[in-house]
């Protein structure tokens, strides 16, 4: 992005550096000097910080921006759904605001709240631009699936690694947020975004997920605070008519957690020993299989046991390799065969209490991402 000097290291992590330290409140709800003081501490080193990088200072400017980067791309792929395109968002995103930092004016709001600013209308300038990604045809060899339940819309879905998850997910979001930091990152969130018209994704992403007011995000639009609370009641409509009702569906166990980690055992005993009644009493009656850039869906237990039984057939037999996408169990499934076996694709598991209620399937492409190799020596 820039020709600078490598960042000078502190002994401190850069987002440690800007972190919000323990403040003390007095009884009365006063601030005690000590809170004061930090408070003008911070903003001594913030305001040092944006004049070196002013004055052309490429280290000041990274130190700057660098805790903000992981929460940032996460923003770019929910508005995106595409890790790859959100990449490209960030680096616009950081090289407009190294070329505009002589314009940030810290009485309008914070460095964070300017990123998110310039951000999320380099997103909505990509979604204006971007033509539909076509959907792909029916490519696993020597596999006949069944008749698609359905076709579905979006085509150009990718996952999130939990490995760049990790420090973003974690943010607090603003007094204003409706939604789980965790449940915004899942697949049919994200999935149920791409549906929306990109105004209504910016404005529910930031009122509702990451919690900003009304009036910071008709400034960030250049918009009126009416325009963007109608535009938010119109995308929550949407969305609520998208995704499924909360209360149809029992919450899934916490990652990582035994009752997860009883789930992808049967899982995967199920699959990699192709048992395909172990395995269809995993799934709930309307399990939701789909699987980007193919625009094929089925939805329902019997079509799901079809499907699977396709893959299973004339004695295919896979390992699964576990990983984590989107804050959900993740598995990269490869092929057994004499020499290698091949990375065929990326499964990723939706779970409501102790059943899978969705998989998705992604190509084999995104394998290194999760850092899998596309094939594995046989064993």
């Amino acid at each position: 992005m820039m020709d600078t000097p490598p960042h000078r290291e502190t002994g401190r992590p850069r987002a440690a550096q800007f972190a919000p330290r323990p403040v003390y409140i007095r009884r009365d709800g006063g601030a005690t000097p000590l809170r004061e003081k930090v408070t003008q501490r911070v903003r001594q080193v913030t305001g040092d910080l944006i004049s070196k990088a002013r004055a052309g200072e490429g280290d000041a400017f990274r130190e700057l921006t660098e805790p903000y980067r992981r929460e940032l791309l996460v923003h770019c792929y929910r508005m995106l759904g595409s890790l790859l395109d959100a990449e490209d968002a960030l680096q616009e995103t950081l090289l407009a605001a190294w070329q505009g930092i002589g314009g940030f004016i810290e009485e309008r709001g914070s460095i964070r709240t300017w990123l998110y600013k310039i951000a999320t209308n380099r997103c909505l300038n990509a979604l204006r631009a971007a033509s539909r990604r076509p959907a792909k045809e029916w490519d696993v060899p020597k596999v006949e699936p069944p008749e698609p339940t359905r076709l579905g819309e979006v085509v150009w879905l990718e996952p999130y690694p939990d490995a760049i998850l990790e420090g973003a997910a974690s943010v607090p979001p603003g007094p204003e947020a409706r939604y789980e930091q965790t449940e915004a990152i899942s697949l049919a969130f994200v999935t149920a975004l791409q549906l929306l018209p990109p105004r209504q994704v910016a404005v529910l992403l930031l009122r509702d997920v990451l919690g900003f007011r009304a009036t910071e995000v008709a400034d960030m639009l250049d918009s009126t605070v009416e325009s963007v609370n109608s535009a938010l009641k119109r995308a929550r409509a949407s969305l609520q008519q998208r995704q499924p009702r909360r209360e149809d569906y029992q919450p899934p166990p916490a990652a990582g957690s035994p009752g997860e980690d009883a789930i992808v055992a049967k899982f995967v005993r199920a699959w990699e020993s192709a048992d395909l009644d172990a395995l269809v009493a995993l799934l709930t009656d309307d399990v939701f299989i789909s699987m980007p850039p193919m625009p094929f869906e089925y939805e329902g237990r019997d079509v799901a046991a079809r499907f699977c039984g396709s893959l299973f057939g004339a004695g295919r037999r896979y390992d699964l390799v576990p990983t984590r996408a989107n804050g959900q169990p993740a598995f990269g499934a490869y092929l057994r065969a004499p020499g290698t076996r091949h990375g065929t694709g990326l499964y990723v598991l939706t779970l409501t209490g102790e059943l899978i209620c969705a998989m998705t399937r992604f190509e084999n492409s995104v394998l290194p991402r999760f850092g899998l190799p596309r094939s594995l020596p046989a064993q």
